[in-house]
């Protein structure tokens, strides 16, 4: 099952979409971007897992699809 995470940036100015804990794939200004790219990534590549993340890097939501 591949992982993608939505996770702040260091200043919680983006928002970064990785697929499992190699390098961003893109950085999103707004949070529901970059929730919508990885959900979009996760259906196209199932079974697949979508972590969103906090400013703490806390799991604030998971999807499985």
């Amino acid at each position: 099952m591949k992982k993608f995470s939505v996770a702040p940036n260091k200043d919680v100015t983006g928002w970064y979409v990785k697929l499992e804990d190699v390098a961003p794939t893109d950085e999103y200004i707004a949070k529901d971007d970059a929730i919508e790219k990885a959900e979009q990534l996760a259906k196209s590549n199932k079974p697949s897992k979508v972590i969103i993340l906090d400013k703490n890097h806390e799991i604030i939501e998971e999807k499985i699809y």
